[in-house]
């Protein structure tokens, strides 16, 4: 990435980003985490199992050299049997800190990131196996920071470590010259010692690669402001074509709209600016429903198809406004307009009846 991408790249990364990219396997992993939990996991088998197991696996030598008559040495089946005692016994003692391991790692994997089966990871890459690209990734500057950290880790520690031991040095050589029990005993602390100081370092090292780790993967995913604009226009729809969804939809309805006028019972119209369409049959609903509304151009076409198929237009120009602004259309008409609606169609039926009692 050059200098110029990061200095563009000023946005925080969308959360569909974030998604995106723990989809495709990209999430924050530090490599001193799983280290501080193999030291940590070493620890606990040191404290807790070494002692128990050392000396079940001392026994077992014992028994092996002090009485070796018990064992025959007759043909293979014998040595056999030797090698699976003994292997059964190596297997006891080394059992523990390689469950510890497993439990460690995995819960250490398990705290940074929850599993997920990412099939990007396993596609084959020809970048992956490319000298080039190789390189590239070496001499980058996560390479760089990854050898830094490896050269600091080693001098620190080994600094860290002389200091804490320095001053059992001359411990050790009276160790020497004591009872072997004594030695052991005597080793078996300084290596707990080696082993805190050790898992120190690593638990610093953990916590300072852990944010590190994180702030560069954040970095890394920040976005452009045109990205961030390309983004929503993906997520909300390009505005050109809502706009032109939008404009479909309304020539549907209002053909659908138009195409319901027949089917009313009455007009109120605003002379060329506003009309509403109702229409009321008892057996349908209790109040008159509005099957269409227009204004201007609409206005006149719902006048039109309502004279040619007689259909009464009532001009009432407030009634018209107010009816247009606040009754939607395949909906009834509130309670504040029964009483002018129903003297409009009172009319009609009255006109109706005086037309059947003419003929």
């Amino acid at each position: 990435m050059s200098d110029e991408d990061k200095d563009s790249k000023t946005e925080d990364p969308s959360s569909k980003k974030l998604s995106d990219a723990a989809e495709k396997g990209n999430v924050p992993v530090s490599r001193e985490v799983p280290l501080f939990a193999s030291m940590l996991a070493f620890y606990v088998f040191l404290v807790f199992f070494l002692p128990s197991g050392f000396a079940q696996i001392s026994q077992v030598l014992k028994d092996l050299f002090d009485r070796p008559e018990q064992w025959q040495m007759e043909n293979t089946q014998d040595m056999v049997s030797l090698g699976v005692h003994l292997g059964w016994a190596i297997a006891s003692f080394l059992a523990p800190v390689m469950i510890l391991f497993i439990l460690f790692g995995l819960g250490s994997s398990f705290a940074q990131n929850m599993p997920s089966f990412v099939l990007e990871r396993i596609r084959p890459q020809f970048s992956r196996i490319s000298p080039v690209a190789g390189l590239k990734r070496i001499f980058s500057i996560t390479g760089l920071i990854e050898f830094a950290k490896s050269v600091f880790k080693i001098f620190a520690v080994a600094l860290i470590m002389y200091l804490a031991l320095r001053g059992e040095y001359f411990a050790v050589l009276d160790a020497m010259f004591s009872d072997p029990q004594v030695i052991l005993v005597k080793l078996n602390a300084i290596a707990r010692k080696m082993v805190i100081v050790v898992l120190a370092s690593a638990a610093l090292l953990a916590i300072i690669d852990l944010f590190w780790t994180r702030h560069h993967w954040y970095q890394q995913l920040k976005m452009t402001k045109q990205e961030v604009k390309d983004e929503y226009k993906q997520a909300q729809g390009d505005p050109i074509v809502k706009s032109r969804q939008r404009s479909i939809a309304r020539d549907r309805a209002r053909r659908r709209m138009i195409s319901n006028v027949p089917r009313a019972t009455l007009v109120i119209a605003n002379p060329t600016h506003y009309a509403v369409a109702l229409r009321y049959v008892r057996e349908e609903s209790d109040a008159p429903v509005v099957v269409a509304k227009g204004q201007d151009i609409i206005a006149l076409r719902i006048r039109e198809i309502a004279e040619e198929n007689d259909i009464p237009v009532f001009e009432d120009p407030p009634l018209a406004r107010s009816m247009f602004a606040q009754v939607s259309v395949d909906t009834v008409i509130p309670p504040v307009f029964y009483k002018a609606v129903a003297e409009l169609v009172h009319r009609i039926y009255a006109s109706r009846s005086l037309q059947k009692r003419t003929r």
